[in-house]
């Protein structure tokens, strides 16, 4: 029996990514919280717990793939869930949060839906929230209350220096907006120079880039290409066709959360990037997998994360103080 002033850390996974879940768990020297899970014939989730949650401390750990409407309501669906049932304080794991490139209206009459995704998990329950990568940093402003903004970049940045330390290398941002993190990037890879390319984005047409062109010295550099995520790989690709052009002696593409919707995966075989480094936030199936693709795991930034919201510690202090 456990006292009332004694903590309880609880880990719970929704079912699109559980393989994640349960390295995150095993990390932290638990198990995953059984769960019943099952759709309804009208396609309606129903989420039920097999055992008390009461007075916990609990992390709902679910990442916002496809079909993502079907995962971010059973991931709403688990919080509510958790609150109804006493739990003491419920923390949403995103390693992907969904909808984040609608972060601002470009045009009139268009939505926000970064803000309201904050919005449905404050109103189902959530206390708290730890995302990886945001696609931009206002979003930590959107949710009323603490969000852990962890970066993939220590585990991304170590796999490059001990892969291709040794090489000239260039760091380059696929546009002008993401300068910043190239910056993080140039100064983990030993202060490597910085490029970036100037793209002109279709506004009446998702995921097309009209125009490529690189600003900066890449000519003989083996160029880190590095972005937040890799949807259909569009822009990423022609980035690297730009850079050989330029005369860039490699491309190596880094990102942290591969979507890699139709057709990604052809795109970037045909490539000429020699290798595609991301890391799991996002499952990959088999199918999806293919010989130039690196996946580095998650698992060890997501838990320490979790203990140090558990143990009320300093998520700030994993990042060097730039969390």
């Amino acid at each position: 029996m456990k006292k009332a002033t004694e903590k309880n850390l609880m880990v719970f996974s929704g079912r699109a990514h559980p393989e994640l879940a349960a390295q995150v768990a095993d990390l932290l020297g638990t198990d995953l919280v059984p769960t019943s899970a099952y759709e309804f014939a009208n396609s309606e989730i129903y989420v039920r717990y097999e055992e008390s949650v009461r007075g916990c401390d609990a992390f709902v750990i679910q990442s916002h793939t496809a079909p993502i409407n079907e995962w971010i309501m059973e991931h709403l669906i688990m919080v509510d869930a958790l609150k109804r049932a006493s739990a003491k304080r419920i923390t949403v794991v995103m390693p992907f949060y969904g909808y984040a490139r609608q972060d601002k209206k470009h045009r009139g009459r268009e939505p926000i839906s970064a803000r309201l995704m904050a919005d449905l998990f404050k109103t189902a329950g959530a206390d708290r929230l730890i995302c990886v990568d945001l696609h931009a940093d206002q979003i930590q402003g959107y949710f009323d209350g603490p969000v852990d903004h962890l970066m993939a970049l220590p585990i991304l940045t170590d796999y490059v220096m001990e892969r291709y330390g040794h090489q000239q290398l260039c760091v380059v941002s696929p546009d002008a907006g993401r300068i910043k993190v190239a910056e993080r990037w140039s100064a983990k890879l030993g202060g490597a120079p910085l490029a970036f390319i100037h793209k002109t984005r279709r506004t009446d047409v998702a995921n097309e880039v009209v125009a490529n062109r690189v600003v900066g010295e890449v000519k003989g550099k083996i160029c880190v290409l590095t972005d937040d995520m890799i949807d259909t790989g569009g822009t990423i690709v022609k980035a690297a066709e730009a850079l050989m052009n330029d005369g860039a002696a490699g491309v190596i593409i880094a990102a942290t959360h591969a979507i890699l919707s139709d057709p990604a995966v052809d795109r970037l075989k045909n490539s000429p990037a020699t290798e595609v480094i991301v890391t799991n936030t996002l499952p990959i199936p088999p199918e999806r997998e293919f010989d130039k693709l690196t996946v580095l795991s998650i698992a060890p930034l997501v838990s320490r994360a979790i203990r140090e919201v558990f143990e009320d510690g300093s998520v700030t202090s994993m990042f060097d103080g730039h969390a």
